[in-house]
């Protein structure tokens, strides 16, 4: 049995979070060790009482195996703080979830993430400007990370999914559960072209208590939160404070200033978050446009001996396409066919004068 179980079934027990479970493990060095300790050891750790009460009735009720079967058998990956897999810049906040429960993969390319969030009462001009952003910023190889909550969260995710790109939904549930749940269709989508992820075991129902815990984990997740439309008291409002304590940027979307939809927005704009008007406003103060080509050029590879051949003679310094045919000994045609299609998926690029460099370094 992976000795993950252990972790998860603690997990499991209410009143067990991150700073509970890590005193665990301080204690007892691993989770097994922990799930089978004596009532009077697990009280030497501070639990509260109905905590350790809760521990012990689990205990007795759950068996380790069964549940990571259970998760395995819903395809489910288990991913741990010290787990490769595990999302670096989740794991620089302060307190990060001891586990993730994840559908679908999360990628290296998710690194170069966003979350897009706002209130679930989107206005038509929320929904037209979070469609458009998020489009753009997935089109251009950033990952979309919202809440799969109504209105603005949803349009992010689906927006992101019509333009190709990745996107990752934060639930504040088990994930044998959607909320809601007319977007089930659009989380299986979201499984199969990036991720749905919590840090809550099987079997948690969505209870407004669970939210903020979500959203620090969507602004985690994230080099940036976006706040497109958002109340005074909107629950965005609550990941962008999530995100500035986390040392991220936060961006907002001026709206009209007789819409009270966005008068959370304006709010974040007066304490100085960065107006965003297109998404490249974002990628520009996020330093990702270069961050974005690179990621674009690395998923290239050459496809034939012609083009590794060329690859080969190529370097970042510019060369003449008459030396270059020189250099392999092939037809000029030739190069310059294979050029023109090695350009197009980013291999080289011609600096002019039909002189050429590599796409990357």
């Amino acid at each position: 049995m992976d000795a993950r179980a252990f972790s998860v079934v603690l997990t499991m027990v209410p009143g067990i979070g991150p700073a509970a479970f890590r005193r665990l493990l301080e204690q007892f060095g691993e989770a097994e060790a922990a799930w089978r300790a004596r009532p009077a050891e697990l009280a030497s750790v501070g639990l509260e009482r109905k905590t350790l009460e809760a521990l012990l009735l689990l205990r007795e009720r759950l068996d380790p195996e069964r549940e990571w079967e259970r998760l395995q058998a819903l395809g489910l990956q288990v991913l741990a703080l010290d787990d490769p897999e595990y999302p670096a810049a989740l794991r620089e906040i302060a307190d990060p979830p001891p586990l993730l429960f994840v559908k679908g993969t999360l990628e290296p390319v998710d690194r170069w993430s966003v979350a897009i969030v706002g209130t679930r009462r989107a206005t038509a001009y929320g929904r037209q400007a979070t469609e458009r952003l998020a489009a753009d910023l997935a089109a251009a190889g950033v990952t979309v990370v919202s809440g799969l909550a109504r209105g603005i969260d949803t349009y992010a995710h689906r927006a992101a999914l019509q333009a190709g790109g990745r996107t990752i939904a934060v639930l504040g549930n088990g994930l044998d559960t959607v909320y809601p749940p007319e977007n089930r269709a659009l989380a299986a989508e979201i499984a199969a072209q990036g991720a749905l992820v919590t840090e809550f075991p099987l079997g948690v129902r969505p209870d407004a208590v669970n939210f903020p815990r979500r959203n620090r984990i969507v602004a985690g997740l994230c080099v940036g939160t976006l706040v497109v439309e958002a109340g005074e008291t909107s629950g965005a409002l609550i990941t962008a404070d999530f995100a500035l304590e986390q040392g991220r940027d936060v961006f907002a979307v001026p709206g009209s200033i007789f819409s009270q939809a966005s008068a959370g927005c304006h709010q974040l704009i007066r304490d100085g978050a960065r107006p965003v008007t297109c998404a490249q406003d974002v990628l520009e103060e996020l330093n990702m446009m270069q961050a974005v080509q690179q990621q674009e050029v690395a998923r290239a590879v050459p496809t034939d001996p012609i083009e590794e051949e060329l690859l080969r003679h190529l370097s970042l310094e510019p060369q003449h396409i008459d030396l270059l045919s020189r250099s392999v000994a092939l037809p000029m045609a030739t190069i310059s066919s294979t050029l023109t299609v090695m350009e197009l998926k980013g291999l080289v690029r011609h600096v002019g004068g039909m002189q050429y460099v590599r796409g990357r370094a």
